[in-house]
């Protein structure tokens, strides 16, 4: 393979005058330009991206750690790969299906220059091993954080949910069952936070309903479904942990004859696709510019600049499910 030092020699140039010429340099005479481009030609020399890079410190690539893929994930990453496209970046995914040894190839590699940011959505390594890495480059979470070296474009859902009981309340609903995402998520905390002092403020007793955590799927809302069917006492409106909860129990409910909401009123989270397919009120999470926060966050520390975030703000959306 033909290095800058054979075109320099074939030309009769030095390698400074042929670096001057790949770099589209003006300090060339069109005539030396000419014939070192022609030479290059002949003998298909391409560039070596990975020593363009180490020379210039950067890549134009970010990495993206997650632990695996769900709705809300990718619709994260469509939303922050458009804007990094259209930046002159491109995206690289690190799933880690939750292994510490897995998420630390990527941190490694922003270490070695190989990326020149980092997006962590969902961790697998300990919070001040991560930030540890924020030396070598920027890496911004979308998960709740407070750190000084590792900015968090998170949410904080307890008013989020707190407007979604008292919508339910409002529509006449008593015994209102929560469901949960993640047991170990900051926003699961919140989101029991709400629904305890809710209940409390608006003097609900408390159920005997069962505690339901790390329910995220179509499949586990069909679960819950067949749950509330099989009780003598039940809910009389769920709040689920997402709308893809939320479609699960509509689905087999409406299937099964029992009236939504005239017998159980359903309350998603994230505004999906499936929250408009189904007509499901639902919370509206604005992912896309939450991604395009973490791109500008990241940006701004990459080239210095100053760009303005979006104002972020949760919205409840009522549709024919309560």
């Amino acid at each position: 393979m033909a290095n800058i030092q054979d075109i320099a020699r074939l030309a009769g140039v030095s390698t400074a005058t042929v670096s001057r010429v790949l770099n589209s340099k003006k300090n060339v005479n069109d005539t030396t330009r000419k014939r070192v481009l022609e030479i290059m030609k002949q003998l298909d020399y391409v560039p070596n991206a990975n020593a363009i890079s180490l020379k210039k410190g950067e890549t134009h690539l970010i990495g993206i750690i997650t632990i695996a893929f769900s709705p809300i994930i990718v619709n994260f990453v469509r939303a922050f790969t458009m804007i990094a496209e259209k930046n002159g970046f491109t995206i690289s995914l690190f799933i880690t299906n939750g292994q510490p040894e897995r998420e630390l190839i990527a941190l490694e590699m922003l270490k070695r220059k190989q990326l020149d940011a980092l997006v962590c959505l969902i961790r697998s390594n300990e919070w001040n091993v991560i930030e540890s890495y924020t030396h070598y480059g920027p890496i911004v979470t979308w998960q709740r954080l407070h750190s000084e070296k590792l900015p968090s474009v998170f949410m904080d859902q307890f008013q989020a949910y707190w407007n979604g009981l008292e919508h339910l309340y409002n529509k006449g609903y008593r015994k209102i069952l929560s469901i949960y995402p993640m047991s170990v998520g900051l926003n699961t905390k919140e989101r029991f936070r709400a629904h305890t002092k809710f209940f409390k403020q608006y003097g609900l007793a408390e159920t005997n309903f069962p505690h339901f955590e790390d329910k995220i799927s179509v499949h586990e809302g069909e679960e819950i479904a067949e749950w509330w069917m099989q009780q003598q006492d039940r809910p009389d409106a769920i709040f689920c942990a997402n709308d893809e909860v939320a479609s699960g129990i509509t689905t087999v409910l409406r299937r099964s004859g029992v009236s939504v909401p005239g017998d159980l009123g359903v309350m998603g989270f994230d505004n999906s696709i499936l929250a408009h397919l189904l007509d499901l009120t639902t919370i509206h999470y604005p992912i896309d510019q939450q991604a395009e926060n973490a791109f500008i966050i990241l940006q701004n520390q990459l080239i210095k600049s100053n760009c303005n975030l979006h104002s972020l703000e949760y919205q409840l959306i009522e549709r024919s499910s309560t």
